[in-house]
């Protein structure tokens, strides 16, 4: 089993070499094309089932309602138009988000703006919510065939002023309705003039309100990394207050500190978030404050940098019931699933507990190498 997956890794890093010769958005696109075509083949998705899902019923677990099966799940971006909505459980993941999707379709913005950093196994993106709107995502969602769930992100149409932008969430959440597992306010994405600004309380109450008017799924609301921890504080307290879900942490940084890549070539890429392992340390500092603050009134989601088992145990130890990941799957491939996977399976028995919803926020160590 080990020589198949050893070799299974190496034809994953040396196709990854191959088509890290091509631009990074036409990688993405040949990947898109690739798992449209799993989804909507069952015999490849039981095929992929039998090679790369890990199956351990002490990783499920029953959350808002809904049954996780693994807690490793895909972030927003990569599947922007719930194309391949049927192909994220087969390859391994537990869960997935689809989006971010607007009221209405739009192009996103001007090409290049998605860029590798691979000193720093990171991605700079400015896409800019580039889909095709609410209306198609909901009817592909409204079709899926997979059991694994599946999340909505939502975000502003770019036209639309800030001072009405709750308008434009609430007609995304009244077109999705019952198709989404659960939904999730996107407020904090760089590559849209304004829109972080709408994380302010005063901002974010009626956004919240009129999406809740018109759904009752689930819900969560999706913050960055670059706010003030009194900022976490006062967004965590709203959410408490209006009965949200809970808070996913953290989207992207547009934070330049640290970079292994040279500040000029950083520079000269120009704007945009970054994410990937950049981001993780801020990440994991956002989650303890979130959940400290908390004190399990909300389910916590978190994202960002989470490459190894270890790492996402620590996340988990720390107060968040799922995590998610896109960039480290860009690196990484089906086998960074699998190995976070048995990773937290391995790790429940070395310290006897039955279920990964009892190592949530138990802030046990990581026992096992790696």
């Amino acid at each position: 089993m080990k020589a198949i997956e050893t070799l299974r890794i190496r034809a994953y890093e040396a196709a990854l070499n191959q088509m890290f010769r091509l631009r990074p958005e036409r990688i993405h696109g040949l990947m898109s094309q690739a798992l449209e075509v799993v989804s909507d083949s069952q015999v490849l998705q039981n095929a992929l089932r039998r090679l790369l899902v890990v199956q351990d019923p002490a990783l499920a677990q029953d959350v808002a309602g809904i049954h996780f099966p693994r807690p490793l799940g895909l972030a927003a971006g990569f599947d922007k138009d719930a194309k391949e909505v049927n192909a994220w459980g087969p390859v391994g993941f537990g869960y997935a988000e689809v989006g971010t999707l607007t009221s209405v379709g739009q192009p996103g913005n001007p090409t290049p703006r998605l860029f590798r950093l691979k000193e720093d196994r990171a991605i700079l993106n400015r896409m800019g919510f580039n889909n095709e709107g609410i209306i198609g995502a909901t009817q592909r969602l409204r079709e899926r065939t997979t059991p694994e769930p599946i999340g909505v992100n939502l975000g502003k149409w770019k036209r639309t002023d800030a001072s009405i932008a709750h308008n434009d969430y609430k007609n995304s959440a009244r077109v999705i309705g019952n198709d989404a597992d659960y939904l999730v306010i996107n407020v904090s994405s760089p590559n849209t003039p304004g829109l972080r600004d709408l994380q302010a309380v005063e901002s974010l109450r009626p956004i919240i309100e009129a999406v809740q008017s018109v759904n009752d799924r689930p819900l969560f609301v999706k913050i960055a990394p670059d706010l003030s921890d009194a900022d976490i504080a006062e967004v965590t307290d709203l959410a408490i207050e209006l009965g949200v879900t809970g808070l996913i942490a953290t989207n992207t940084t547009i934070s330049r500190a640290g970079l292994q890549t040279s500040d000029s070539y950083v520079a000269a890429l120009g704007a945009g978030g970054i994410s990937g392992a950049p981001v993780a340390a801020r990440s994991l500092e956002v989650l303890r404050l979130i959940a400290e603050r908390a004190n399990g009134k909300l389910v916590l989601i978190s994202v960002g940098g989470i490459e190894t088992p270890a790492q996402a145990w620590e996340r988990i130890a720390a107060g968040a019931t799922l995590i998610q990941g896109y960039t480290p799957f860009i690196y990484g491939g089906p086998d960074w699933i699998r190995a976070i996977h048995k990773g937290i399976s391995a790790q429940l028995k070395a310290h006897g507990l039955s279920s990964v919803s009892q190592a949530v926020g138990s802030q046990l160590p990581w026992t096992l190498q790696g």
